[in-house]
């Protein structure tokens, strides 16, 4: 911008241009330089609680987001199918693939100051740019279905008729956009993901054994049944639980919108590893929450929805307990939809060289606005059609989100190893190293997959 201050200059002399320079800075401009303008305060003065505070956001949204309906539905399924021996630890892997993965993330934010969409066009052109888009929208629009589905099912549980459910969620969802601040947004974002911890409570009202617990943590117990097809498809749903496209495309473009820098770096690799860690607290409740359904051999495969738990672990949690899982899974259904409508708002912005910021006000940022309050519409209105297999939806959504991952991983890997663009910040052996072990790990995860749905007899059960 000062280059375009500097040859105004040149034409209209300082007085003019200095007016013409003032019609250049926008709204948002002047809200996210306020914003770091405080974290400048706080980084000079050595403040670091307040400097974290500051920058803490896109990390814990990212992870605490993606504890969405169909991860918890997915957790409670793996407890009331296996127990806590084999998934607990499992869980705790697939975290930690996701710490690495949204590292990488932030880095390649705070470098380009550019969003995820953005630089595959940019530094792939847009065959692939498009690809990517594909692969986004498709995985965003059944994902937000199933935040919808999460929303109805927590409301059927206490009565509430489903477009009624429905409804609130898809306006809770617009009026969040209608805040046109970054900041104001994210912190109300915050404060609604904190109720993703309403498993912990949950789980405790289980009576759960601890030295099971830490057993299962600190020994990897073998697997109940053997491996099957439906062993290889909850494995699926589990990672895709936890680790999934959108989330980069999320992360990286709420980096940019929030102003972090290569200062900022420490600071977003500390909030991305808080928000894993309490996701995966969540996630871990969730399966012991659900665990007594195993104990008692209760088949879940029979559940219509998520609804369907809350109602059955009523005998195992008392009736509080129940209603903190029902709220648990409404609440994870309502800040995913959040998240996952922006991350695709974002996206597709960039995608058509749009303005994306939510410091934007309303008329510059139209675009941005429609696309997340359409793909909340359009979602909202398929929940809502008679007769949809929920469960089954949820589960399957986890499943393709796993087979989606693998191209937006190479993507990632690609762009955080571009000298050009990431300068120091560009990934050393060791992050490549873990970055392909997760590209094969997930791909060859599919490709067991599809081999055994064309091929059922391979494996028993």
């Amino acid at each position: 911008m000062s280059q375009d201050v500097s040859d105004l200059g040149v034409f209209l002399g300082p007085a003019a241009a200095a007016a013409a320079a003032a019609e250049l800075v926008t709204r948002e401009d002047v809200l996210r330089a306020r914003d770091r303008q405080r974290v400048l305060r706080s980084r000079a003065g050595r403040h670091r609680l307040r400097l974290l505070w500051l920058l803490l956001g896109p990390g814990v949204l990212v992870m605490l987001g993606e504890n969405d309906g169909p991860s918890m539905v997915s957790y409670a399924t793996t407890g009331a199918t296996y127990g806590i021996g084999f998934f607990v630890p499992f869980i705790l892997l697939t975290f930690l693939m996701a710490y690495l993965v949204q590292e990488m993330t932030v880095r390649l934010g705070a470098a380009t100051h550019r969003g995820h969409a953005e630089l595959i066009f940019q530094r792939f052109g847009p065959f692939w740019g498009y690809f990517a888009m594909g692969d986004l929208v498709i995985g965003n629009l059944l994902t937000l279905m199933t935040e919808f589905i999460a929303i109805q099912v927590g409301g059927l549980y206490f009565g509430v008729p489903q477009p009624v459910s429905v409804g609130g969620g898809v306006l809770l969802v617009s009026l969040s956009l209608a805040l046109r601040r970054y900041a104001t947004w994210e912190r109300t974002a915050m404060a609604l993901a904190a109720f993703n911890l309403l498993f912990v409570p949950a789980a405790l009202f289980a009576h759960p054994d601890a030295a099971r617990l830490v057993h299962a943590l600190a020994f990897w117990k073998p697997l109940p049944g053997g491996v099957n097809p439906a062993f290889v498809t909850m494995i699926l749903a589990d990672i895709g639980a936890t680790v999934t496209p959108w989330m980069i495309f999320f992360q990286q473009s709420a980096v940019v919108d929030k102003g972090l820098t290569r200062e900022d770096v420490r600071e977003g690799r500390l909030d991305t590893a808080l928000g894993a860690m309490l996701a995966a607290l969540a996630a871990i409740a969730t399966v012991v929450a659900a665990a007594p359904l195993f104990g008692a051999h209760v088949d879940v495969s029979e559940f219509a929805s998520g609804a369907d738990f809350a109602s059955a672990l009523r005998p195992f949690l008392g009736r509080f307990g129940a209603t903190l899982f029902a709220l648990g899974i409404m609440e994870a259904g309502l800040v995913a939809a959040m998240t996952i409508s922006t991350s695709s708002s974002y996206a597709l912005a960039e995608a058509i060289a749009e303005r994306h910021s939510m410091n934007l006000d309303l008329a510059h940022g139209r675009w941005f606005y429609a696309s997340a309050i359409g793909s909340a519409l359009i979602a909202g209105a398929v929940v809502l059609t008679p007769g949809a297999p929920l469960l089954a939806m949820t589960l399957t959504v986890n499943v393709l989100a796993t087979l989606l991952m693998p191209p937006a991983l190479l993507f990632l890997l690609l762009l955080v190893n571009d000298r050009e663009i990431m300068g120091d910040l560009a990934n050393r052996r060791a992050a490549n190293l873990a970055g392909g072990t997760i590209v094969v790990a997930i791909s060859l995860i599919g490709a067991l997959y599809g081999v055994i749905t064309i091929f059922p007899g391979l494996l028993p059960g």
